[in-house]
């Protein structure tokens, strides 16, 4: 056993600990402290690891694992449904950034020849999904509008370096067969992984299903299977494993699996960032010029192509703009173009080392305006306004003739809203006329419109948003949010804000701990929510007809319900 190796992965975690755990301290994202541990253990630190290689290979398995589990829990029916919007921004967002992106590098620097150039302005194109992914993880933000925007775009990034190492060899005599040969590898491969998961797998993991180790190594061997065949068929690894992910997804143990792989993805993805931290060369003058220059093209890129296709697609400021924010750091395959064609001799070390810490300087730049979006996007709303980008009908033109009938007002719409709603309709239609919806979600808007349902769009907590919509009429005011799901809010700051607009008003709010029920109660709500306790009261009634021998008429009742439910939201 080579014990340098276990020697190096101990230092690595140690490491990651001992700066996770200051940056928890003082309120640092967790991805800042693996790269700073990352930099410190490393060859440009303290030298405690002078040879990273083998850290790399293993971290590599960690993005394996994390593309898997991306695939996992994919909602490829969410996914296309923002198809057109995806695809149209994707290929300008490319092919905008590749040749903004020549044309400084070419003729203001660091290239030294047009070559290279290609090689910059196709890595600046490219954003990282693992820092991306989990980062709205962590925000619970990766099926949300924003978030199934951003992975396609992603996605079809991935595909585009696909592409790009395909001709890659032929950069300096291009021909048109090497691009239909990778085109055909990448039919290749989803074929094999339709096949296998529509026809072979489903069998096995059946026969195997009463044995959830035997599920857990089933799912990791056909995620591996998947990344080798995509290796072997000079493609990407990561691509094959969010194929392979996509594919069991459907499937009925994936909940199962996700589960039992999170400890070690993370394990494997601690390792991927710390050795990532480990490239991140000394500073020098010349470095951060050029790094700066590098950063801002970047940037630039991504709000001139991302943010103005979205906003012509009718998403409004917020859905064109997160997107943008959200892409803004440089991908891991950038670096790992750059140094093939380094090894082809077309990119100079001085170009690779620019590009490494310009890719450390933007995660940790990203991480700050991906947590702080609302913040940014806050300030930034009135600037957009004026250089020709209003946000979507303001709350006064979208009020209908409803307005002096509106009486129920329903602040965000998300599952617990879609469900009300879906009551309201079912047993009291009469209500609907009388009720108005805000959120600031496009799609949803459309859907309750179709129902002919009032929507306001607009963030729920921006009191100016509020004072238009007319709530200071309202009779009833319900807001279903958790405050993780309020952005630079809570419930009870929602409640102070409405009732200085509407004294008057009966207030329901939401409260996921009993002290904060009491706290909002105590500040004047008429009645909180409290899932916990609608949750436990609905158990014990499971309980009572387990205890009668009536659990199978239980089930039958609830799944009779869920089939005649038709929600916004399923």
């Amino acid at each position: 056993m080579d014990h340098a190796i276990v020697t190096d992965i101990a230092w690595c975690i140690i490491a990651a600990w001992v700066v996770g755990v200051l940056c928890q301290l003082i309120r640092q994202p967790l991805l800042i402290a693996y790269l700073v541990a990352g930099f410190a253990i490393g060859p440009n630190g303290f030298k405690f690891i002078t040879s990273p290689d083998s850290i790399r290979t293993m971290s590599e398995i960690g993005l394996v694992l994390l593309l898997f589990m991306i695939g996992l829990e994919m909602d490829l029916k969410k996914m296309l449904g923002s198809g057109r919007a995806i695809m149209i921004t994707a290929l300008v967002q490319i092919c905008g950034s590749v040749a903004l992106g020549w044309m400084i590098f070419r003729y203001v620097g660091p290239a030294a020849s047009s070559l290279e150039a290609i090689y910059l302005a196709v890595a600046v194109a490219m954003s990282s999904t693992v820092i991306i992914v989990k980062l709205l993880h962590d925000k619970r933000e990766l099926e949300t509008l924003a978030g199934r925007i951003t992975m396609g775009i992603l996605v079809l990034q991935d595909v585009g370096v696909i592409l790009f190492l395909a001709i890659q060899p032929n950069l300096k005599d291009p021909a048109i067969a090497p691009l239909a040969m990778a085109v055909i590898r990448v039919l290749q491969l989803v074929g094999a992984a339709y096949f296998s998961g529509r026809f072979l797998l489903p069998p096995i993991f059946k026969m195997v299903a009463r044995r959830p180790e035997l599920v857990l190594v089933g799912a990791l061997a056909w995620c591996f299977a998947m990344a080798g065949l995509a290796g072997y068929l000079g493609l990407s690894r990561e691509m094959g494993a969010l194929l392979a992910g996509v594919m069991v997804s459907t499937f009925p143990y994936t909940l199962d699996v996700v589960a039992r792989i999170t400890s070690i993805r993370d394990f494997f993805v601690t390792l991927f960032f710390v050795s990532l931290g480990m490239i991140i060369p000394l500073p020098t003058w010349e470095y951060i010029l050029w790094m700066l220059v590098f950063s801002s093209v970047l940037i630039m890129t991504r709000l001139i192509t991302v943010f103005p296709t979205l906003f012509r697609s009718g998403l409004g400021q917020r859905m064109s703009l997160l997107p943008a924010l959200n892409l803004s750091q440089l991908s891991e395959l950038s670096l790992v173009l750059l140094a093939i064609g380094k090894a082809s001799g077309d990119v100079s070390d001085k170009t690779i080392s620019i590009t490494a810490f310009s890719f450390a300087f933007l995660a940790v730049l990203s991480t700050y305006a991906i947590t702080g979006s609302e913040t940014i996007l806050r300030r930034i709303s009135p600037l957009l306004r004026k250089v020709g980008f209003p946000d979507l009908p303001a709350a006064t033109h979208e009020v209908d003739e409803r307005e002096e009938t509106a009486r129920i007002f329903l602040l965000g719409f998300s599952w617990t809203a879609s469900s009300l709603l879906e009551e309201i309709t079912r047993g009291h239609p009469a209500l609907l006329s009388q009720l108005r919806v805000v959120d600031f979600n496009p799609e949803t808007a459309a859907k309750l419109r179709e129902r002919g349902v009032s929507v306001v769009y607009g963030d729920v907590s921006r009191p100016e948003v509020l004072e238009h919509t007319g709530i200071d009429r309202a009779q009833v005011i319900i807001c279903t949010l958790p405050d993780g799901i309020l952005r630079g809010a809570s419930n009870r700051r929602m409640l102070a804000q409405l009732r200085a607009l509407n004294p008057e008003a009966e207030i329901i709010v939401h409260a996921e701990k009993l002290a904060d029920a009491e706290a909002l109660y105590a500040e004047g709500a008429s009645y909180v929510i409290t899932p916990r306790l609608l949750e436990a009261g609905d158990l014990l009634e499971v309980l009572g007809a387990i205890d009668n021998k009536l659990a199978g008429e239980k089930r039958a009742e609830q799944l009779t319900r869920l089939s005649q439910h038709r929600e916004v939201i399923p």
